[in-house]
């Protein structure tokens, strides 16, 4: 089941920070949201039974909190996590709360591998389908909904393949997203920066189509700046992104000297961008909704920065004196 976006989330202005992710500080609401998930995946802890001393007559959900207990506390050598007259859930709660970040990031990574690994292997969790021999509900929507609450607050990190990943190892954001959006903080570029914050925004909460229609919209934008720094005249309101790479190439942006390495970058920058927008989301969708898929919504955003960044760098290596 979707979840429902609050209005303030959805009226949410672009971001200042240029960088979409940051790393440092989760925020007292995340980390409350992470509890959240851990109690509706673990199950509740029932502080009736916390006398039992032995596991055969203990609620499940408590023997969870107990084993996350141990595990985490063994690992940083530690024997409480809290106050010592709290029980498993309370301790674990209590560190998730007040911890700093990397001690939290440690926890979240070892409670979802718990999640991921051990709980596959407890038949509570299996589910039985016709045709199908099982599925985990409870425990992918877990790791879907710890992904989505870092999306949401900015943290660059995600779950996946069992550990968490701190996004900026991604090559592509390091290397292509990230110098786009610096490139894009110059004040010449306002309006193609407030699109690409504006699609990171969309990619965020899942809106993929929007996502896709403001990537475009960031690239064209782009250009548009560009042309208008040079005095090249073009039809603001009725010129597409095909005119406005032709006129880039027809004025030599790119060198002269370079034509002949760069004969399929004009293919490139028609066809890589424009055919996604033009699939999904740049025209009406008929009865039935297309959904897009996130790799697709990925494609473009990635697409669209690494075409963002040449074109900001070719324009600033532009020598008209030698034209």
């Amino acid at each position: 089941m979707p979840r429902f976006r609050l209005r303030s989330r959805r009226q949410r202005q672009p971001e200042e920070n240029p960088d979409v992710y940051q790393y440092d500080v989760l925020p007292e609401a995340f980390r409350r949201q992470v509890i959240y998930i851990l109690v509706s995946t673990l199950g509740p802890y029932n502080d009736r039974y916390s006398h039992i001393t032995t596991s055969l007559s203990e609620p499940f959900a408590n023997q969870r909190w107990r084993t996350l207990f141990s595990r985490f506390a063994e690992e940083i050598g530690e024997f409480q996590l809290g106050d010592a007259r709290n029980n498993p859930y309370a301790q674990c709660s209590q560190y998730l709360l007040t911890a700093p970040t990397r001690q939290v990031l440690d926890f979240i990574d070892l409670a979802f591998h718990y999640i991921d690994s051990d709980l596959r292997q407890d038949s509570e969790y299996i589910v039985y389908l016709p045709g199908k021999r099982f599925q985990y509900h409870a425990l992918d929507e877990a790791i879907e909904k710890l992904n989505q609450r870092f999306e949401e607050h900015r943290i660059g990190y995600q779950f996946q393949n069992g550990q968490l990943i701190k996004r900026t190892d991604q090559y592509v954001h390091e290397e292509v997203v990230l110098p786009a959006l610096t490139l894009l903080s110059d004040p010449r570029f306002r309006g193609a920066q407030e699109e690409f914050l504006s699609t990171h925004r969309h990619y965020r909460e899942q809106r993929y189509r929007e996502a896709i229609a403001d990537a475009l919209k960031a690239f064209e934008s782009t250009m548009k700046s560009i042309l208008d720094e040079r005095g090249w005249e073009y039809d603001r309101e009725r010129d597409t992104a095909n005119t406005l790479i032709r006129l880039l190439f027809e004025h030599q942006l790119i060198p002269s000297m370079l034509q002949s390495q760069f004969s399929n970058l004009r293919v490139l920058l028609e066809s890589g961008l424009l055919p996604v927008r033009n699939r999904t989301s740049g025209h009406g969708q008929g009865a039935e909704p297309i959904v897009v898929p996130k790799y697709v919504a990925e494609y473009a955003l990635h697409l669209a920065a690494a075409n963002i960044v040449f074109l900001v760098h070719a324009n600033e290596a532009y020598e008209p004196d030698n034209r």
